[in-house]
């Protein structure tokens, strides 16, 4: 990627100069000077304080965020995706159109106050969390999700059509190693068959368990693996609610009765949108900055640098170097994601489409419809 998408990129996840310069330096081996770095976000007219996108423009895209997944935000969560949109405001421009646009909902997400039990970990991938998140199963959509526990980075959130297949699971831990360039020194997981191909591969790139009884792989139960399950909450509460909401409606209104069918439809008309909500909240959170708790052991800022640039918070990076040969080993033995549902759905889906030229939209209301008559074309054909 060049140099100035890059700087983009950090500049509209609302990281400042100084962060963008860290990262640059200690992610990208790129060192620029502050004044350098200035020049480039001047010339790409990218400012923080000037030009402020017009209130009605702020209001308008917090309004579409609203209609759909996005009355799950806080305002916080919003002013981070406008953000990442290109929309140039402060957070209490966000704060107090939130409060005009949507009075209900900021105060029933005042009402939520939770406890947390307090964690700690010795420095980023140290233990990456691992578990399947089943809120949207019911309906066919499966999550499976992974984060670091020191930075609380997200590693790998994928949505597909089943979490059962450990070949699948294995997919998405290679695929974070190759991303990385590494594996974390442990990997916390639950006791389920589709953790096991993980669980081999962690063994096997870590060179297995050494005589002073080292264990790679955590396991145990799914409720007492804090990190994953504290994220869920986020997930729900900023994406995953409304997507409940919606499929129950389309169940309580007679067009999903829990088939083969009706699941696999779900599968071929929602899961790349879900997915592609699924990429925008990890990168908002990600690139968002958390703040100080009670716990002095907790550190805070954002994910993105304490996972990045570890050294700013006084511990080791503790990604293990891996060996190409056992890598390639382990991806033989991976399954990737290809056909969102069942293949002979998928190829009747698109033949109807191509026939009555119907077409796959981001629009959740319109894939919706594209839904209920695609469930209504096939059943129509069945009865014949």
């Amino acid at each position: 990627m060049d140099i100035d998408n890059i700087i983009e990129q950090y500049f509209r996840g609302g990281f400042t100069n100084h962060e963008i310069l860290r990262v640059l330096e200690e992610i990208h081996n790129i060192k620029l000077s502050l004044r350098t770095l200035e020049r480039r976000l001047q010339k790409k007219s990218l400012w923080r304080r000037k030009n402020k996108t017009d209130v009605a423009e702020v209001a308008s895209f917090i309004q579409q965020q609203l209609n759909g997944s996005g009355r799950q935000h806080g305002y916080r969560w919003m002013h981070q995706k406008c953000w990442m949109a290109g929309i140039v405001t402060d957070r209490e421009t966000v704060r107090l159109l939130m409060r005009l646009l949507d009075p209900n909902g900021v105060d029933l997400r005042a009402q939520n106050r939770l406890r947390r039990r307090l964690y700690v970990s010795r420095g980023p991938n140290y233990v990456w969390h691992m578990d399947g998140y089943d809120k949207l199963k019911p309906y066919g959509i499966c999550i499976n999700g992974c984060i670091d526990g020191f930075s609380r980075k997200m590693i790998w959130l994928e949505a597909y059509k089943t979490n059962s297949d450990p070949h699948i699971i294995a997919g998405y831990f290679i695929d974070a190693v190759m991303e990385y360039n590494g594996f974390p020194e442990k990997i916390r997981m639950d006791h389920g068959t589709e953790n096991t191909c993980v669980a081999a591969m962690q063994r096997f790139l870590h060179n297995t368990e050494n005589e002073n009884g080292f264990e790679s792989v955590i396991l145990g139960p799914s409720t007492g693996n804090q990190r994953i399950e504290r994220w869920w909450c986020t997930l729900r509460s900023e994406c995953a609610q409304f997507w409940m909401d919606h499929f129950d409606q389309l169940k309580a209104d007679g067009y999903f009765v829990d088939s083969f069918l009706d699941k696999s439809l779900i599968q071929f008309c929602f899961l790349q949108t879900i997915q592609v909500e699924l990429d925008q909240v990890v990168q908002a959170w990600n690139d968002h900055r958390i703040r100080s708790t009670n716990n002095p052991r907790a550190p805070h800022g954002r994910p993105t640098i304490m996972h990045g640039v570890p050294n700013l918070y006084g511990v080791p990076n503790f990604l293990q170097s891996v060996n190409l040969t056992k890598l390639e080993i382990c991806i033989e033995e991976c399954r990737f994601k290809d056909f969102p549902c069942d293949v002979d759905v998928f190829h009747l889906c698109t033949e109807l489409m191509t026939e009555h030229r119907l077409v796959m939209t981001d629009d959740v209301y319109e894939s919706t419809n594209l839904y209920v008559r695609l469930r209504q074309m096939i059943s129509d054909g069945l009865r014949e």
